[in-house]
């Protein structure tokens, strides 16, 4: 690829808006999307299963849209944001039909076109850090995607808990608060990232580069082609990042699915989630709850940068998720509703250090002209622990937990716990500030 200057804070700004429209989609699926179901009569254990399309395209859209875009190149359109504006687009279709879903089948349904376009959105975004930043700049690209992460999520959240103050009745199945907030969704996805794409040129492949794009035609097998032969040469970091990412990402998902009715129970001791205007509340305090580690992960996303520059990632990454095994150990045994922000704010760090750190660990360590195969594999090490915890935990949580969404939330702290310790024996990489040495190179 050919030389990559320096940007202004400003361009990596720029550069990176559109993850906040991506980011409030995500927010919407982890807080309204489950209680959505509840209101459609969903029952608790039934829960992880129709949360299905999130690991199953992520596990499918986003190796192949990341092995695709690497074999992409358009003088008119460019690598990357062909990729960013088909997932977009998508996106804010399925955000604007979702609150007429009468049944549940029809909610899941466009769960699944959902959750595909997000994926087809996003995974290039990753690899559009490594192809326009120098590495020196790494940190400080994938970090603010970590701060568009929680202003996205937070702006999401903010809307469900205000929207379900102000704004009163049913249409259908829903309550008009819930079609409020997915409208504005709808508008924040398509706005953000055609704002990236406008004002963020991306860097054409050296003569060398094209030639060899030209001569490699994509096939239909050629993304599996690529995934399978990354995985087979996959540095070691990346396996034992794969590890932490198990119990991680297993947590996250049982903390989204049962967040509103661990509050619901703890603070408004109810159990009855159709028509139960209590629930409602619960509902829109958790997108309080919700958008509050949000905006904790957004302040603290640059402050993790600074970090990175001085103390080692991986040290970062430990603490973080020692905080939020912690918080989520606390958090169902809470039953004033304002306490409930303490144990989140050590959450919204972690969630902070989730979005950005990893991916300082292995990024050093992965072949430029395979950024973006790679940075789908990294997904598929998300999304897989979601799936083994989509077909699991219902059973689980039915035979083991009693239904019981507190022991859920429990639950998931230990696993953060486990994910903490198995950080530790991630192979040392250097430190943003060493990164940014060894590539200095004086002036003449």
């Amino acid at each position: 690829m050919s030389f990559k200057p320096r940007l202004t804070f400003a361009q990596i700004i720029n550069m990176n808006v559109g993850f906040l429209g991506i980011q409030y989609s995500f927010g919407l699926q982890q807080s309204a999307v489950n209680p959505i179901y509840d209101m459609l009569g969903a029952s608790p254990d039934q829960i992880p299963l129709m949360n299905l399309a999130g690991p199953m395209t992520g596990l499918l859209i986003q190796p192949i849209i990341g092995a695709m875009s690497d074999k992409t190149w358009s003088p008119r359109f460019g690598r990357r944001k062909p990729y960013f504006m088909i997932g977009a687009i998508l996106c804010s279709l399925c955000l604007f039909l979702y609150p007429f879903s009468s049944a549940l089948w029809m909610a899941v349904g466009l769960l699944w076109i959902l959750d595909a376009a997000n994926n087809t959105a996003m995974e290039p975004y990753r690899a559009f850090i490594a192809d326009k930043l120098p590495s020196e700049q790494h940190a400080a690209g994938f970090l603010t995607q970590s701060f568009f992460t929680g202003l996205g999520i937070t702006l999401a959240n903010l809307s469900l808990f205000i929207f379900q103050k102000k704004i009163t009745g049913h249409y259908g199945s829903l309550p008009y608060w819930v079609y409020a907030s997915f409208f504005l969704g709808t508008i924040c996805s398509i706005a953000s990232v055609s704002w990236s794409v406008l004002k963020t040129p991306e860097i054409p492949p050296s003569p060398a580069e094209l030639a060899k794009l030209k001569a490699e035609k994509i096939k239909l097998f050629t993304p599996f082609i690529e995934i399978a032969h990354a995985i087979k040469t996959m540095p070691k970091v990346m396996w034992q990042l794969g590890l932490v990412y198990v119990f991680q990402w297993y947590a996250l998902f049982c903390y989204w699915q049962n967040a509103s009715k661990s509050i619901a129970l703890s603070v408004w001791k109810t159990t009855t989630y159709q028509n139960n205007p209590a629930y409602d509340e619960a509902v829109g305090w958790t997108g309080l709850v919700n958008g509050w580690y949000n905006i904790v992960t957004f302040l603290s996303a640059f402050g993790l940068l600074w970090l990175a520059k001085k103390i080692s990632p991986k040290l970062i990454h430990i603490l973080c998720l020692l905080l939020a095994g912690i918080g989520l150990l606390i958090f169902p045994h809470i039953t004033d509703k304002n306490l409930l922000f303490i144990p989140m704010t050590g959450f919204g760090i972690a969630w902070a250090s989730m979005m950005g750190i990893p991916y300082l660990l292995v990024v050093h360590k992965i072949p430029k002209e395979k950024y973006g195969v790679y940075m789908g594999i990294i997904n598929m090490m998300i999304v897989i622990p979601m799936l083994i915890q989509n077909i699991s935990f219902g059973y689980i949580l039915k035979h083991f937990l009693n239904n019981d969404p507190s022991k859920a939330i429990s639950f998931a702290g230990v696993f953060l716990l486990i994910a903490s310790g198995l950080t530790f024996f991630i192979q040392a990489e250097p430190t943003a500030k060493e990164n940014e040495m060894s590539s200095f190179k004086p002036s003449h």
